[in-house]
């Protein structure tokens, strides 16, 4: 049995880590960290885990975590793991973390976007991106991974198979996303407020998102040369769920008959089932296929399809992924169970809720 301990188990990442563990039949949890309601019984925090959990929360010592699990989840804001991250730590335990310390390779990136000091830098060279649908071998060898945002998730697995296949051009990528308000955690904030979510759509981080470098990263490395891309996240008054609706320009390629053109239906479809076929979690719609959240929603699957415009000579791409399961604490296990050796859908097979 995998003993796991959670930083950071009452938001709302962490409380779905808990949920997802308690249903994983290889996995427990052993240490409930909240530094906001240490000594407090965790069923009281989250009413729904009433004879559940048993458990108080406890600190967020890390150092004194990994000496007793064999796993350890940080659901914690940006900054937190790069401060305390030792070598002792990665030698005790397998580290999986859900905040941006260590997704970008270059610590100067991160400090431009994230606006804050990165104070384990010697850590990021070894961290694996935890995407594992692209990554899963690197995956399995690592001590520390970095757990993909939600934004990032949906839109690098949406146009991923098209940048690596060269059917795109990349640096003509538009991402525009809409998430709804469970991405913005817990904390009491001003622009979550009911009042000021409900009947409401709006962009968001316009130009500025520091989701963006991460996906120019990741689509870059797919690509083989840098990328850069328009970014725009809206928030949507829903509590679970992102879609991405992507857009970019085809490239022209020479045609099975000689001719010059763009690539069909069935090359595009063909591109995505070569990278995506045989994954479980990822569900391809076809061409003329709309996902849509409610249709993920509660699970760590997600739905994928497009159309190409070909009066614009370009390709709209469409994800659509639970923004706490796939976009959190679902990919979180999901890595936990390459990390172990543990078929990558243990404890994940939930089916989509409705309504």
């Amino acid at each position: 049995m995998i003993k796991a301990g959670i930083i950071g188990a009452t938001g709302y990442a962490g409380a779905e880590l808990v949920r997802i563990l308690l249903n994983h039949k290889e996995a427990e949890v052993k240490w409930y960290g909240s530094k906001s309601y240490i000594g407090e019984s965790y069923a009281k925090v989250y009413r729904n885990m009433f004879r559940f959990v048993e458990a108080d929360c406890l600190d967020d010592n890390l150092e004194e975590l990994s000496r007793q699990v064999d796993v350890v989840f940080t659901a914690t804001p940006q900054g937190f793991l790069a401060g305390v991250m030792t070598e002792e730590i990665l030698q005790n335990a397998k580290v999986i973390d859900l905040s941006a310390d260590y997704r970008l390779k270059d610590v100067s990136v991160y400090e431009k976007w994230y606006k804050i000091p990165h104070k384990t830098p010697q850590f990021l060279g070894e961290a694996v991106y935890g995407l594992c649908e692209a990554n899963r071998e690197k995956i399995k060898k690592a001590r520390l991974v970095a757990n993909p945002g939600c934004y990032t998730t949906c839109s690098i697995l949406t146009a991923y198979p098209l940048v690596k296949e060269g059917l795109v051009d990349p640096n003509t990528l538009i991402v525009d996303a809409k998430s709804g308000t469970s991405g913005a955690g817990r904390g009491a904030k001003l622009p979550n407020l009911f009042c000021e979510v409900n009947e409401n759509m709006k962009a968001y981080g316009v130009a500025s998102h520091r989701h963006t470098p991460e996906i120019e990263e990741q689509l870059g490395d797919a690509a083989g040369q840098p990328v850069a891309i328009s970014f725009t996240p809206h928030l949507v008054p829903m509590n679970r769920g992102i879609l991405a609706t992507e857009y970019a320009s085809l490239r022209q390629a020479v045609q099975p008959d000689g001719s010059l053109g763009y690539p069909s239906e069935a090359q595009i479809q063909s591109a995505y089932e070569k990278y995506y076929g045989g994954e479980y979690f990822i569900r391809l719609l076809g061409p003329g296929g709309c996902p849509e959240t409610k249709w993920v929603e509660g699970s760590n699957f997600v739905d994928i399809g497009f159309q190409i415009d070909r009066r614009t000579g370009r390709i709209i791409m469409m994800g659509a992924i639970d923004n706490l399961v796939k976009g959190a604490a679902g990919q979180a296990v999901q890595n936990m169970n390459l990390l172990f050796g543990l078929p990558e859908e243990e404890g994940l097979q939930m089916v989509p809720m409705f309504p």
